[in-house]
């Protein structure tokens, strides 16, 4: 494989970096906004002029400090770092002007901050992306932490703060107490951190030392919300939406099942995985999360802890399908990194627009919302289609390789978990849509008068529909990434 030593991976992220002190002191709206739209952009170039070499099967490599035979502070893009690098980078353009939208909508306070570390919350998810060993990987994993809590505590109320120690408490607690202790004895028993295909830990340990370090790495990057180790991300919606768009599908829960791809495929490996029948056991961890967090969801009224508990279910869709350890599982929790996030950032702008454009955030006040808001209401079906799994959204095809990898694995009680839950999906979902549209004039608590939100609103969420239903008709690139990525 070839190997490109190349300052374009550190590039992309300290351009977002580089952009906090001039937003911090743009003394106008629209120049903060457009330092953080010219960093987006720039971030987005950078990130897509590296994509051509990678599909040809090169990596880029950049080594920014040694401090220790095998431990490093280094940077890699390769297949998967480079479809999570997409997603993230350009979601960040369109969360940015979704954000002008909901902020001035709004007129909340504090912009200026909000800006300054959405910018930095970027950086460290593409430095996480672009992570080449364990330890950069961990140390902007803990930089995403502490960036986003100024984010989910930004109404500074009691609530907010609350919330924030909450998301503190699960996830710095977790990767202190669990990651850092897990990765000191990788180092010990491997001499390394750096990622490799094979993994590094085959022949290294016995199998119960071997099970050890995969349960702590698996709860300890609780980014990823597997219950039980989940409660922050219910408690973290009272921030702003566009935080929590950036939270479900951009950033934080992304980094968290990135985490534990790579842990299993690149610390683990698939061979020493299925030698010990580990793959099972977190099939069935993933499992147990993705159906009882479909259950919850049904029972929420606020629109945005339903969305929160649909997060926790879908997080975990990823990592059965790593699980799997079969080729087509693998490639459809792959692709799902990226199928979701375009469908749940869509429910999550659509949830904002709703609150901004009539100041509701219950399910059973949003009855025949539809008929105000037609635009927003037809993108939320799009983005529950993408979410369920149902064509013609990109969701169909990464749920459908999830099915598959079930049958090649020969895995039955995962089938009938994935069947079960796209049911749940569908029963927490439709139903809103139907009663935002076909309700009677006696259960209607709308006018038929169309008044959608601010258009820095409503366009973002229009576009992030329309990508789910292009992704369902032009998925190639990330099908290409993804089989790349395990080898195939």
């Amino acid at each position: 494989m070839e190997a490109i030593h190349s300052i374009r991976p550190l590039l992309a992220v300290l351009v977002s970096i580089c952009a906090v002190p001039l937003i911090a002191s743009s003394r106008k709206a629209n120049t903060r906004e457009g330092w953080t739209f010219a960093a987006a952009i720039l971030k987005f170039v950078i990130v897509v002029s590296m994509l051509p070499a990678v599909l040809r099967g090169a990596q880029f490599t950049f080594t920014l400090w040694e401090f220790l035979p095998g431990a490093s502070i280094a940077f890699k893009v390769d297949s998967l770092g480079m479809l999570f690098g997409l997603v993230a980078s350009s979601l960040w353009i369109i969360t940015s002007a979704y954000s002008v939208g909901y902020m001035r909508g709004l007129k909340e306070h504090s912009q200026s901050r909000y800006f300054c570390f959405f910018a930095l919350a970027l950086s460290a998810t593409i430095g996480a992306a672009f992570s080449a060993n364990l330890l950069t990987l961990y140390l902007f994993y803990e930089m995403l932490s502490l960036a986003t809590y100024p984010l989910v505590t930004h109404h500074q109320d009691q609530e907010a703060r609350r919330s924030g120690r909450k998301y503190l408490t699960y996830i710095l607690g977790t990767s202190i107490g669990l990651v850092l202790p897990a990765m000191l004895i990788v180092y010990h028993l491997t001499g390394s951190l750096e990622f490799t295909a094979q993994g590094l830990l085959a022949g290294k340990a016995s199998k119960g030392l071997i099970t050890l370090l995969l349960f702590m790495l698996l709860f300890g990057f609780a980014k990823a919300a597997i219950m039980p180790f989940h409660a922050w991300l219910p408690a973290a919606m009272v921030a702003p939406t566009p935080v929590s768009a950036l939270l479900h599908a951009v950033a934080v829960v992304k980094v968290g099942v990135f985490s534990i791809v790579r842990i299993l495929t690149g610390v683990f490996g698939v061979e020493l995985l299925s030698s010990f029948h580990l793959g099972t056991a977190v099939c069935y961890i993933a499992s147990f999360t993705i159906l009882v967090g479909s259950l919850i969801a049904l029972s929420q009224d606020e629109l945005k802890r339903r969305l929160a508990f649909s997060t926790i279910s879908q997080l975990s869709y990823i990592v059965l399908g790593v699980a799997l350890l079969s080729p087509k599982g693998m490639t459809g929790g792959i692709v799902h990194i990226a199928m979701h996030a375009f469908g749940k950032i869509t429910l999550f702008f659509c949830a904002g627009a709703i609150f901004v454009g009539t100041g509701k955030k219950y399910i059973s006040e949003m009855v025949g919302i539809g008929r105000r808001m037609p635009v927003t209401m037809a993108a939320f079906f799009v983005g529950s289609l993408s979410v369920i799994g149902l064509p013609p959204t990109g969701g169909f095809f990464s749920k459908w390789y999830l099915v598959l990898g079930t049958l090649q694995g020969n895995q039955w009680p995962m089938l009938v978990v994935l069947l079960l839950s796209s049911l749940l999906n569908a029963a927490y979902f439709l139903p809103v849509v139907y009663k935002a549209f076909f309700c009677t004039e006696e259960e209607a608590q709308f006018e038929n008068k169309m008044q959608e939100g601010p258009l820095w609103c409503v366009a973002p969420l229009v576009l992030t529909a329309v990508l789910s239903v292009f992704l369902f008709f032009y998925p190639d690139i990330f099908f290409r990434l993804a089989k790349m990525a395990i080898g195939m």
